[in-house]
């Protein structure tokens, strides 16, 4: 099979760990007799600083004639520390979601047996879990009317959503929980909220059309609880983008890195598929980023986005083996233990696949 896709590094590390998961990606083509075509294009900062704009109109284009989106992270201190900054690299990433589409953000949280006790939670809370937060991206807090009035005393941000976003976010809830154990969570704030108000009557309304599937409402508090106390009791839960956006990065911990997790976000048109961490400009060039959270995120690619369940199998079953023999970054490595490079984990897994 041959497949053309987009290459968004982005900024900071991003750069380093795609590097990274282009050479497992290009030793598993080779493996199973595919060919992928590489399409560079530039978001973020680095857009910015070339063309003015964090999301060009080439970049979108690229976009949308590739087969997927592989992307790494974007984010640079010159703006995070210049909140009055006209033009952002996060603008940037609202963009592309809303112009290729990508309503729904796909998060896995599981752990590795090898990395268990690196997790801040109890092993006994923590082992088997393996949950997945669906995310609205396009709607919501984000995306509503925002502003300053009152000489710029009073600041005001609108969450706005419709019923069909709801639905179309819920849909792919019920289906993948239909995959999965059949049970599905909707995580609100319906006590206080109308937009929770909203998701709620409206996903009540899809039960029907799926019955073999166990659905509970909770609000965003208590999930935020319970994530910490028993997260194995989840499975399949969908939400709204900011409770979507702050619980995702909570369950990551879970794992014990957040260099661990990789995502998909998808929708209308090219999936794109991302590591949840962010740019760490801190460690830009030093060759320390731990790039297995893009790999994993390859093999989501692989397997959702081309059907190739078998090559994605063979990336998670090379990740495992290095996470198994020590072959890690050093934010994952044992005290007293070597530290491999960015480069070199990289090649260890070619190697070893």
């Amino acid at each position: 099979m041959k497949f053309n896709i987009a290459l968004l590094a982005g900024d900071g590390i991003g750069p380093e760990v795609i590097n990274e998961a282009v050479k497992v990606s290009d030793a598993i083509a080779k493996k199973f007799n595919h060919e992928i075509t590489w399409t560079p294009a530039l978001t973020g900062a680095c857009a910015i600083d070339a063309v003015g704009v964090p999301y060009p109109d080439e970049t979108h284009e690229v976009c949308m004639k590739a087969d997927a989106v592989l992307f790494g992270a974007i984010g640079h201190p010159k703006y995070d520390n210049d909140p009055s900054a006209p033009v952002r690299p996060e603008q940037g990433l609202l963009l592309m979601r809303k112009k290729l589409g990508l309503f729904a953000n796909v998060r896995p949280t599981f752990t590795f047996p090898s990395l268990i006790d690196n997790s801040p939670l109890k092993r006994e809370r923590i082992e088997g879990t393996d949950l997945v937060f669906l995310r609205e991206l396009t709607g919501g807090i984000y995306f509503g009317e925002k502003g300053r009035r009152d000489g710029g005393e009073t600041a005001f941000d609108n969450c706005v959503y419709t019923r069909a976003e709801v639905q179309r976010l819920a849909k792919k809830g019920f289906e993948l929980a239909m995959t999965r154990s059949k049970k599905l969570c909707c995580v609100d704030k319906a006590n206080v909220l109308e937009t929770s108000r909203l998701w709620r009557e409206t996903v009540q309304a899809m039960e029907k059309d799926y019955p073999e599937v166990t659905v509970s409402y909770e609000f965003v508090d208590a999930v935020a609880m319970r994530l910490v106390q028993w997260p194995n009791s989840y499975d399949v839960l969908i939400t709204e983008n900011l409770f979507g956006d702050i619980l995702t990065d909570e369950a990551s911990v879970i794992s014990g890195s957040m260099g661990l997790m990789p995502s998909a976000s998808v929708g209308e048109h090219t999936s794109l598929y991302e590591p949840i961490h962010g740019s760490y400009p801190q460690a830009t060039g030093l060759n320390i980023a731990n790039p297995l959270a893009t790999i994993l995120s390859a093999a989501m690619m692989f397997e959702d986005a081309f059907g190739l369940k078998d090559e994605a199998e063979a990336i998670r079953a090379v990740v495992n083996k290095s996470l198994e023999q020590g072959v890690v970054t050093e934010d994952l490595a044992a005290k007293g233990t070597k530290a491999y490079k960015t480069s070199e984990v990289g090649d260890w897994l070619v190697e070893n696949l």
